[in-house]
């Protein structure tokens, strides 16, 4: 379990609360607006310095405060050493990251911490655009493979690189080969990382998706973002003129995509709002699964308002997967009826009521009655 305690200051409506003791399954509940989904945040904002409902930390940040500090007793390897975790960040962009007395980088944070969110949001995953997919995939590349962060800073480099070029409107012949060549060979690497994720993770979404909802087969597609039976050294070659004209680079693993198909229509046409909830659910499940299978670490999962996104079979469907995995689980909902009644009697689960940013400790559900 990594999160052993949890203490929170200037987040939202949380001017300073604890969360302790931490239990392996925490269900937070009280009314809207009253801080639940501002814990969660919270404990993003621990793994990754920001927020998970929008990018600028200044909305995050109480207002009239300079700074925002979460704080926690943390096993993140589940190598039974609980050691101090916290994360400060000033209204300035100052962003100081420690654990067991260390500095850390974004990067070391969020491999330290790996976070997955189940919300509304979730679901664009499906609807959205494809670069909601490309950062669940990249997710899941980042923690199967140390080398992929390394290919993908380099692709960046480069594409940022080619695309500045191209914007000028000229580009001598022997700068764009030299560029062209740094920026395939990236490519080449991470659309291989990306793959390798793809096929690693196939197993355990079917048997997530089947658990969920059966009955319905989903194909998952992986789209590298260019043909690689015809290379993308030529295919760049062929479209130069065309990217030269837009002013950036229309191939190569930034236009990526997974494609979800239910025979031979796509997923979004054939489902049911209710069944694209399930695939969606299977899909987060199955990483938390992978990341454990591969890792032997937990991971957190930050699931906002269940009840009110699965009816209740699909719900009690839902946690009986998590409850047999290895995950630390933070779930909200403004009734705790169902969540406290749906556990097995051996599982550590802990119940917070959230009132106006203030939190209390309730005990285990079977503490209430």
């Amino acid at each position: 379990m990594p999160l052993k305690q949890l203490k929170i200051q200037n987040i939202r409506n949380l001017s300073s609360v604890s969360l302790t003791p931490l239990s392996r399954i925490n269900i937070l509940h009280g009314d809207n607006g009253s801080g639940k989904t501002s814990v969660l945040e919270a404990i993003h904002f621990l793994g990754l310095t920001r927020s998970f409902r929008g990018s600028q930390f200044r909305h995050l940040l109480q207002e009239g405060q300079q700074q925002a500090l979460v704080f926690a007793q943390a096993d993140p390897l589940g190598q039974g050493q609980v050691k101090p975790l916290g994360v400060e960040r000033s209204l300035e962009g100052e962003v100081r990251a420690r654990f067991a007395g260390e500095s850390l980088g974004a990067t070391d944070l969020a491999e330290l911490l790996p976070l997955q969110v189940i919300n509304s949001d979730t679901f664009d995953l499906l609807d959205g655009s494809p670069g909601v997919r490309r950062q669940f995939l990249d997710w899941g590349a980042f923690h199967a493979d140390p080398a992929f962060i390394q290919h993908w800073r380099g692709f960046r480099r480069a594409l940022k690189q080619r695309n500045s070029l191209l914007k000028c409107g000229k580009i001598d012949p022997r700068v764009r080969k030299v560029w062209d060549a740094e920026l395939i060979h990236y490519a080449e690497q991470m659309t291989e990382l990306r793959q390798a994720y793809i096929d690693r993770l196939l197993p355990d979404f079917e048997a997530a998706l089947s658990a969920l909802l059966q009955g319905v087969e989903v194909r998952l597609l992986f789209s590298p973002g260019w043909d690689r039976k015809k290379g993308l050294e030529v295919l760049l070659a062929e479209s130069f003129e065309r990217d030269l004209r837009q002013g950036f680079t229309s191939l190569g693993p930034q236009r990526a995509d997974l494609r979800f198909k239910v025979g031979s229509l796509n997923a979004t046409d054939r489902l049911s709002r209710g069944q694209k909830k399930l695939v969606v659910s299977a899909f987060r499940l199955a990483q938390g699964a992978l990341f454990h299978r591969l890792s032997n670490r937990a991971c957190i999962y930050l699931i906002d308002d269940l009840p009110s996104e699965l009816d209740e079979r699909h719900c009690r469907q839902f946690c009986e997967f998590l409850e047999a995995s290895a995950n630390q689980c933070f779930i909200t909902c403004v009734d705790p009826g169902l969540l406290s009644r749906i556990w097995q009697s051996d599982t550590d689960v802990a119940l917070f009521r959230v009132e106006s940013g203030t939190l209390t400790h309730e005990g285990a559900p079977g503490d209430q009655t």
